[in-house]
């Protein structure tokens, strides 16, 4: 049975001297695979229409069960922007690798966040602050997603004064101990970026204390709450070094 399919390709895997396997994320039934015969072959349309991050339209054969048939993609967007800066690549390649394990707990969604995250970073917005957002979003999905209403401890929604890796989000003053201190703006930012419309983004400007703050509440709280480990993530932080230094 033919399908055209709207999605993004999330990764890609040789198959044979010619042909290559690809994932892709789509809007309709999650990740299916593909197998793009030809592919790798220098004259072959499927060449650039299968690498990583391609969006498009793929005309398949499809197989509910094993892999379908790659047939042709109608590319609608390039994201060519992200290809031309390795920041970008690098951010791109974490939420792609993000969004293809948290598509596994639920595909609700998934997809339309994952693609305006892609058009937000080509756009130009700081792919740090937009992989956050899609970050905190995807906690919700996996089913551990922090208190950021209320405190975490006692349900008071005044006076919160920190972020909580330990306690699961927001701990007031009364409750307060030796916890981690933030800053007001990150706890405010936070629960700004829970609730944002990332499609509808149109200015962010944030310090760059503010974002290593939110930044690294995220890496600590996956590192505690989801198991997942990805290669990109780390990749990212070694990039990250780099540059500092």
């Amino acid at each position: 049975m033919d399908k055209k399919l709207e999605g993004i390709v999330i990764s890609e895997r040789s198959y044979s001297e010619t042909s290559k396997i690809i994932n892709v994320l789509t809007k309709d039934l999650g990740i299916v695979g593909m197998i793009a015969k030809g592919a790798k072959t220098l004259k072959s349309p499927l060449r650039n229409a299968t690498a990583k991050l391609t969006y498009g339209v793929f005309n398949i054969r499809y197989k509910d069960n094993g892999l379908s048939t790659l047939i042709s993609v109608d590319i609608t967007d390039s994201l060519k922007e992200i290809r031309k800066d390795i920041n970008k690549i690098s951010y791109a390649s974490f939420i792609a690798d993000l969004s293809e394990q948290v598509v596994k707990h639920s595909n609700s969604d998934i997809f339309d966040l994952f693609r305006n995250s892609l058009i937000k970073i080509n756009e130009g917005y700081d792919p740090l602050v937009i992989s956050n957002i899609l970050e905190l979003k995807y906690l919700d999905y996996l089913g551990v997603m922090p208190i950021i209403d209320e405190c975490s401890i006692c349900g008071s929604t005044k006076s919160i004064v920190t972020l909580s890796v330990d306690k699961g989000g927001y701990v007031c003053s009364n409750c307060y101990t030796n916890e981690k201190k933030v800053s007001d703006k990150a706890v405010k930012l936070i629960r700004m970026f829970y609730y944002l419309d990332i499609a509808k983004i149109e200015k962010l400007e944030i310090s760059n204390d503010v974002k290593k703050e939110i930044n690294e509440f995220l890496d600590d709280y996956y590192d505690k709450y989801t198991g997942l480990y990805l290669k990109s993530k780390s990749f990212i932080h070694s990039l990250n070094k780099i540059n500092i230094n």
